[in-house]
This record gives C-alpha cells, sequence and structure tokens, in this order.
C-alpha cells in the first residue's frame, strides 16, 4: 500500500492507496501523515481500516500530490554513500557517515516547481532512497532495533547548488542545500515491511535523458547502519526524514551541464514511484 497526502500546498488530506490501485480517504484513521500518526501505530492502523472495508473510495485524480509526509522535524543528509559517487566526487570513501541538515521547509511535493536560486550557476539533482522515521532512535545498539525504527521509504531530490555548497559555504555544505523547494519528496510513503532497502534500482532523468541509473545495492552504509549510527549522535523522532545519499551521475561530475529553468528533472526508485520538477526562475 502507498500513503499519500494530496490537495493544494499546506490544505493536503491524508489518503491510501491499495495494492489493487483504488485510493481511499483516510479521514477516519487520521487528520495527517506525520510524526505523531507514525509513532501512535499509525500503518497498521490503517492496515485494519484497509482489511475491515469501512473505508470510502476517493475520486483524486485532479487533486495535486503533496510530500507524503507532513512537516518533518528534521532532515537529515547523507553525503557520499554511494561509492560511485564519491569515486566521481574525487573524494575517498567515507569511514563514518558523513552528515549534513537540510531545512525542513525544503520539503515539498514531487510535481511541485522547483525554484533556481538567485544567482545560481551550478544547480544540480540528486534522487536518493528517504527513510522515514516510525519510532524513536535514540542510541540504537543492533542493526534489528535500527529496522525497527524505519516507518518506510519515499523518492526524494536532494537538490543542491554546487557552488553556494561548496564554494561561499566555509567548510559546510548547508548553503547549497536549504534553498527554496530543495526537496521534492514522494508521490508516496511505502512501509517498511514492503520493501528491500538495499535491492532498490534509483534513476534520474533531465530532460528525457538518463543521468543516474543505480542501485541501492552501491551504498556504503546500509538503512540500518546509517539509523544506528545516526542515533548515537543525535535523537530521531518519528516523521523525520533521512535521505541516505545519491549515486553517480550528477552535474558535478562534470559529465553534464548543470541545470536551468526551463528544464525538468525527474526522479525514480523500484517500488516507490516516480517523481517530475520543472525548474523555474526566482
Amino acid at each position: 500500500m502507498e500513503l499519500l497526502r494530496l490537495g493544494p500546498a499546506g490544505e493536503e488530506r491524508p489518503y491510501v492507496r491499495d495494492t489493487d490501485g483504488t485510493v481511499y480517504d483516510l479521514s477516519p484513521v487520521t487528520s495527517e501523515i506525520d510524526g505523531a500518526f507514525l509513532a501512535a501505530d499509525g500503518i497498521a492502523r490503517v492496515r485494519t481500516a484497509l482489511s475491515s472495508g469501512t473505508l470510502s473510495a476517493a475520486a483524486v485524480d485532479d487533486l495535486r500530490v503533496g510530500a507524503p509526509i507532513a512537516k518533518p522535524g528534521a532532515v537529515v543528509c547523507v553525503g557520499l554513500n554511494y561509492a560511485a559517487h564519491a569515486a566521481e566526487s574525487g573524494a575517498e570513501p567515507p569511514a563514518h557517515p558523513v552528515l549534513f541538515f537540510k531545512h525542513p521547509n525544503t520539503v515539498v511535493g514531487p510535481y511541485d516547481d522547483v525554484v533556481v536560486p538567485r544567482g545560481s550557476e551550478k544547480t544540480d539533482w540528486e534522487v536518493e532512497l528517504a527513510i522515514v522515521i516510525g519510532k524513536t532512535a535514540r542510541y540504537v545498539e543492533t542493526l534489528e532495533d535500527a529496522m525497527a525504527c524505519v516507518a518506510g521509504y519515499a523518492v526524494s531530490n536532494d537538490v543542491s547548488e554546487r557552488a553556494f555548497q561548496l564554494e561561499v559555504s566555509g567548510g559546510q555544505w548547508s548553503k547549497g542545500k536549504c534553498c527554496e523547494t530543495f526537496n521534492p519528496l514522494g508521490p508516496a510513503l511505502v512501509p517498511a515491511d514492503e520493501v528491500d532497502p538495499q535491492n532498490l534500482t534509483l534513476r534520474s532523468y533531465v530532460n528525457g535523458e538518463i543521468r543516474q541509473d543505480s542501485s541501492t545495492s552501491d551504498m556504503i552504509f546500509s538503512v540500518a547502519e546509517l539509523v544506528r549510527d545516526i542515533s548515537q549522535y543525535m535523537t530521531l523522532d518519528p516523521g523525520d526524514l533521512i535521505n541516505t545519499g545519491t549515486p553517480e551521475g550528477v552535474a558535478l561530475s562534470g559529465r553534464f551541464p548543470y541545470l536551468s529553468p526551463g528544464d525538468t528533472v525527474e526522479c525514480e526508485i523500484q517500488s516507490l514511484g516516480r517523481q517530475r520538477q520543472s525548474l523555474t526562475k526566482p
């Protein structure tokens, strides 16, 4: 099943798409898909409601698709987590996960426009597997316990401005990561027990031409290892988002031009769906 948030920006409502493709209104179960919902065993409650036949089918074809999780408290990102991407960036594979943050307000819907920042000449794309936390993760000890903290997964585009990130950053990456609209997410949140996170194909396209084509099997640190490691340095709350890194094939490699207004970017991950953004002026 897929959890969805549909409707105008700021007015999204919760829905679920069943395995047969039918979309149901989730209002009888919850008013929102957020950390509180996930912490209260929300995914199990949705399954119970589906199996009981008490939910009403909804006509949603004309509704905007919002990010599948509302207002994450934190967006924690992992850098250089694919061996081939580390190589194309000219970096050695890290011995420990490299972490940085995006402002939570960068999270937008999967088909919303991405705004090229004022003065930008190096806006880049990054298809990533996003982890949504469903249970508080604090000093997690085992990989099994780490996976128990994962509610589900979504497609993420960790849009980056490389000059802001690397040339005027002062050594930190946030300037190039936190620009408006720089984290399209979705279209859906897929429950963790329906996904093999280390065996997923990831692809990105610019103006219809493929750029990234890889697998999460190329991750240096697995989903479980990331959650366990991050929990040693900060407490992850339900609803928090982790972007797990991007594979090779970005503009930073020098093989492709950077993005400009008028371009389109598409990102897809096996079993999680496909998103598409148009690049616009500020």
